[in-house]
């Protein structure tokens, strides 16, 4: 095994400064990492679980709604991810095949469990919104909070694969594979996401919502 990993990894930095690396340039150091590690680069692949251990963490938090089973099934799925990863035929499948296997070990976490409380927490694991001036600060912390708690109460489906989508600049397909459901039902489920999103928010703008 080449590194046990847990949710203490998400501390490690990954760069320096807190600039967003774009995602083409992450797409291309993480296809880098995954063929390094499976190469047998141990370095490699302690970085490839940095760059993934935040992501991954938010995934399973969302799917589950508690704190301690998605450390566990994340856990779980971390030595899946080591176990499977030298078999991954093409890297660039890392993001939509890693996140298969942490949907995979919460829907047995949650299956294990008989009172399963929806995830309210979720939302409040997201990044906050960089703080603006005078009006528009108030205007965009609104529409946040309506978001905010519109996601909260979609169904599990619908959250997880706006939040893929929007959150985690993840295609159709790769949310397609990384759920565990067809292409289709990916877009209905964002379909009906965003519709409810909207009317949420023309509720609050007076019926003026951007599109």
């Amino acid at each position: 095994m080449w590194l046990q990993t847990g949710p203490a990894d998400a501390s490690a930095p990954v760069r320096r400064d807190k600039t967003p690396m774009p995602r083409g340039k992450k797409r291309v150091l993480d296809e880098y990492l995954v063929a390094s590690a499976q190469a047998g680069d141990r370095k490699a692949f302690a970085q490839l679980a940095r760059h993934w251990q935040p992501a991954l963490m938010r995934h399973a938090w969302r799917l589950t709604g508690d704190e301690d089973m998605a450390r566990d099934a994340l856990q779980d799925a971390w030595l899946d991810i080591v176990r499977g990863l030298p078999r991954l035929k093409d890297a660039i499948a890392f993001p939509a095949w890693s996140y298969r296997i942490v949907t995979r070990k919460c829907a047995n976490a949650i299956r294990k469990v008989q009172n399963v409380r929806r995830t309210k927490q979720a939302i409040a694991a997201e990044p906050d919104v960089p703080p603006l001036d005078g009006e528009a600060h108030i205007e965009q912390r609104a529409e946040m909070a309506t978001i905010a708690a519109v996601m909260a109460k979609l169904p599990s489906g619908q959250r997880s694969a706006l939040a893929l989508y929007h959150m985690e600049d993840l295609s159709i397909a790769e949310i397609s594979v990384a759920l565990g459901v067809p292409a289709g039902t990916v877009k209905t489920r964002l379909m009906h996401a965003r519709r409810k999103i909207r009317a949420a928010l023309e509720n609050t703008n007076g019926g003026q919502a951007d599109e």
